[in-house]
């Protein structure tokens, strides 16, 4: 299935970047500041890695461990899936999809040219969201850990995209 966009119609082509010897806390920080779930990790004019929201809970907090003695590069993803900017907004929620992440760098001739989330695709193309709730409620059956609050797939969609539930 073709969606007739490609990745550079939708990406931010000014995505929030960082330096890998940046203090942790800083980096949250600048999460904070500028309103977004991940940083890109530059070096050398490249991508060298990534770090999320999600890296910060599961990898500091709930460890237990100081984020006022960590920098970026000892938490940051450094094996990055990145997509070309030709590509077409299918095949990105695929890669999304089949490697669990919500973003992608988008790299042209080894360069970063922008960066693709699965909001921005969902912007576009909003009926695309069954391929990420299809994955998404795989994942929890297999683990078994579903918050009530979250039970059906579209809210379990919705909290991991960091969408709060309207209240009633």
């Amino acid at each position: 299935m073709q969606t007739g966009y490609k990745v550079i119609d939708v990406m931010t082509t000014k995505p929030i970047t960082a330096g890998k010897e940046m203090p942790l806390v800083d980096a949250a920080k600048l999460m904070e500041d500028t309103n977004v779930n991940s940083l890109l990790i530059i070096e050398n004019e490249s991508v060298a890695g990534i770090i999320t929201d999600e890296d910060i809970v599961r990898g500091v907090v709930a460890k237990g461990l100081d984020a006022k003695k960590l920098r970026v590069k000892d938490i940051m993803i450094t094996d990055v899936i990145s997509i070309t900017p030709e590509k077409d907004l299918y095949d990105a929620l695929l890669l999304m999809r089949d490697n669990n992440i919500r973003q992608l760098p988008v790299i042209r001739n080894k360069k970063l040219t922008g960066f693709l989330t699965s909001k921005d695709i969902l912007k576009i193309e909003p009926e695309l969201i069954d391929l990420l709730v299809e994955k998404y409620s795989i994942n929890e059956r297999e683990t078994g850990v579903v918050p009530e609050e979250y039970s059906d797939p579209m809210s379990r969609f919705f909290k991991k995209l960091g969408i709060k539930k309207k209240k009633k």
